[in-house]
């Protein structure tokens, strides 16, 4: 990691540890959002402090009643120039809260409203450890550190050295899958997506700004652990599915949806997080480690849909087009 990133890092642990911390809030907008999940996942998982996700609007709108001095507002936005996002940590600030801003732009508005900023390396070379992955992991796992110590999360950021090697090496696994995943569906017009646990973001992710942002399939995330409680209706030979059945807790509720919706549907995809290959990192790590390495994984699959349909990614109806 870059010395200018680890600084940050270290004014943000430091300012944590001098707050009496009496919650945590994590906020942004559509895929910057999703991104946080597994901050609050794992926070929950190992803190005995209430944390929560919000959309920006609805934080501000909602004006949450525990929001003051002793909380921390994490905010992140890629560009650092969501103005709902922006305008949330400018409200946090106004509370009392101790802001954090997570963006690839230190000078953007969203970092200058903030008290502290994490900046990440956005497609210029540098290693994964520095990316938007990287960064944000490293982040949480210094804060769990720094508030809960415990070796564990010593040996998650010492594996986290090794990123760059466990994006490439399950990107080079999976893209044959991917791909024909791709070819499959190339003439869907939906396609659900399913996860629990950790994974529940990324599939959101996945649902809201690559299949129905970039390829304009539609499409909803359901949670594993809601299936059955009205979404499982749906299912039928002909509907498909793309399931993340993840590693970790959460896991049997992934494994029960996954057994129902073979047994009635014919396109059911899994992308199974214990198939990774995760060289280096330690059995007891793999919980925390496999999120961080999920993102590029899906991502092959909406490049294979890319491939095949000949919709671009980059292609957009209204999206910074006009004003809304």
């Amino acid at each position: 990691m870059k010395v200018e990133h680890q600084e940050q890092i270290s004014k943000v642990v430091n300012a944590v540890k001098a707050t009496e911390v009496k919650n945590f809030f994590f906020v942004g907008c559509g895929g910057s959002k999703a991104a946080l999940g597994p901050g609050e996942y794992f926070f929950s998982r190992e803190l005995d402090l209430p944390s929560k996700v919000y959309t920006s609007n609805e934080f501000i709108h909602m004006n949450p009643k525990g929001l003051g001095k002793g909380s921390v507002v994490i905010t992140r936005s890629h560009s650092g120039t969501t103005p709902e996002t922006v305008e949330a940590t400018k409200f946090a600030r106004e509370k009392g809260a101790l802001t954090i801003a997570i963006s690839m732009d230190t000078e953007s508005p969203l970092c200058k409203e903030a008290e502290y900023v994490i900046h990440y390396n956005y497609k210029d070379g540098s290693d994964a450890v520095d990316g938007d992955t990287g960064m944000y992991y490293a982040l949480v796992f210094n804060l769990l550190n720094a508030l809960t110590p415990h070796e564990k999360f010593d040996r998650v950021l010492n594996a986290l050295n090794n990123l760059e090697t466990l994006l490439n090496v399950n990107k080079e696994k999976f893209m044959d899958a991917a791909f024909s995943f791709g070819k499959r569906n190339k003439r869907e017009k939906l396609i659900y997506t399913m996860a629990s646990g950790a994974y529940f973001d990324q599939a959101y992710s996945f649902t809201s700004c690559l299949l129905m942002e970039m390829l304009w399939i539609h499409s909803n995330a359901i949670h594993a652990g809601e299936f059955f409680h009205g979404p499982f209706e749906v299912t039928d030979y002909d509907v498909p599915f793309l399931i993340i059945n993840g590693e970790g807790a959460t896991r049997p509720l992934d494994e029960r949806a996954i057994a129902f919706a073979k047994k009635f549907s014919d396109n059911v995809e899994v992308v199974d997080m214990k198939e990774l290959l995760l060289p280096g990192v330690e059995e007891d790590l793999k919980e925390f480690l496999a999120p961080a390495v999920s993102g590029a994984v899906m991502r092959l699959y909406a490049d294979g849909l890319a491939e095949h349909t000949g919709h671009p990614l980059s292609v957009r109806r209204y999206m910074w087009k006009m004003e809304y």
